[in-house]
């Protein structure tokens, strides 16, 4: 739970809503096994790496403004953002991934 508030709530929150209806459309596959499922895999994990890089580019472009407005900037305030700004794009990688293995074994275990 602290992963999931440290890394910007507005980013975070859809992104778990999003590995929730991938981990559930991947249950729901192995159950029946319909190719609309897998075309919802597919759509609902690259909508969550796509939104994790929108993330962390809104967050960037946030950061890199209050940097041009501040008259000093030190290096561990530069580093705990980056590090934080990162958080929603490592999310979005891993659903993407979740989803992408959840594909492959259902593809390996599919018995035609």
């Amino acid at each position: 739970m602290k992963f999931i508030m440290e890394g910007n709530a507005q980013f975070m929150i859809p992104l778990v809503i999003l590995l929730l209806l991938t981990l559930f459309l991947v249950v729901k596959s192995f159950k029946t096994n319909s190719e609309k499922n897998k075309d919802l895999i597919k759509s609902v994990s690259l909508l969550a790496l796509v939104f994790g890089f929108f993330a962390l580019f809104i967050s960037l472009f946030h950061m890199f403004t209050m940097m041009g407005i501040s008259n000093r900037m030190s290096h561990n305030a530069l580093g705990a953002g980056l590090m934080y700004e990162i958080i929603p794009t490592l999310l979005g990688i891993i659903i993407f991934l979740t989803g992408r293995l959840g594909l492959i074994t259902l593809t390996w275990t599919n018995k035609e």
